[in-house]
């Protein structure tokens, strides 16, 4: 009982270790702990891209180019062709771009003591206007500013549904970027939220036991195997979800991409 007692004040401090705190500086000026990671795996994701440059030959050699060219011919093929169509080979660097930045980002987050850039609210929505602004422009390039207005409502659409319809399809634009955000956000904020809430609970039952070893605490550090065991499985689940999480954002980015170089609705 006195384990979970401890439960609350545990996860409160738990929580409160994921918000946004400067490491530089404050919080209006600065660099808090989630900027910070989000530079370091900004790093790790030129780091990675050189060596792969570097190490490509003509036949694919070792894990990591073969891993690398498998994603990003995942991502070409998938998402780019799958989805954008025709014009895919513009829009193929950022999304390859967006896709690989955010996978590096949930995957350092997923290493202990660190922290995804994209647990912040800040980093992904950053991202969600970046992809927001390349959409709308492709989509001015392709029709002019006032053709991809009117792009927005439907074709064959009488006044003044025409006008009604219009005005859902901005409404729903506007949206786009901040759905994206949240979406992405809430995920990995949740996930690692989850991860420390069994990692804390695997700690309070062992804690009797390694302050002081006896049969007793022995028996009640028990459950902590449980709980320990439950946490490997959900870092598995988090793996598949820092990748998925990457796919989602980026097919969605590709769905926009499209809809707005689309002739009408």
């Amino acid at each position: 009982m006195d384990a979970f007692e401890k439960l609350p004040e545990e996860i409160n401090h738990l929580v409160s270790e994921f918000s946004s705190a400067p490491v530089v500086g404050d919080l209006t000026v600065g660099l808090t702990q989630y900027s910070f990671w989000l530079l370091v795996a900004a790093v790790v994701f030129v780091a990675i891209i050189a060596v792969f440059v570097k190490k490509q030959t003509l036949v694919p050699k070792g894990v990591f180019v073969n891993g690398v060219e498998y994603l990003i011919e995942y991502v070409e093929s998938d998402v780019a062709k799958g989805v954008v169509g025709s014009g895919w080979r513009r829009h193929f660097p950022f999304l390859a771009t967006v896709f690989f930045f955010i996978l590096v980002n949930n995957f350092i987050g997923l290493i202990p003591g660190m922290k995804p850039g994209t647990g912040a609210i800040g980093c992904t929505a950053a991202l969600a206007l970046v992809t927001f602004v390349y959409f709308v422009y492709f989509g001015c390039k392709k029709h002019g500013v006032i053709g991809y207005l009117k792009s927005l409502a439907p074709e064959g659409v009488a006044f003044p549904m025409n006008v009604f319809v219009w005005v859902i399809e901005v409404f729903s634009l506007l949206l786009r970027p901040i759905t994206l955000a949240i979406r992405l956000f809430c995920n990995m904020f949740a996930g690692h939220i989850v991860m420390g809430s069994f990692s804390i609970m695997a700690t309070i039952f062992a804690e009797p036991l390694l302050e002081h070893f006896s049969a007793m605490n022995a028996v009640g550090a028990l459950p902590s195997l449980a709980w320990i065991a439950i946490l490997i499985i959900i870092y598995a689940v988090e793996l598949i979800v820092a990748f998925v999480q990457a796919y989602v954002f980026t097919v969605l980015a590709a769905v926009y991409i499209q809809i707005a170089e689309s002739e009408g609705h």
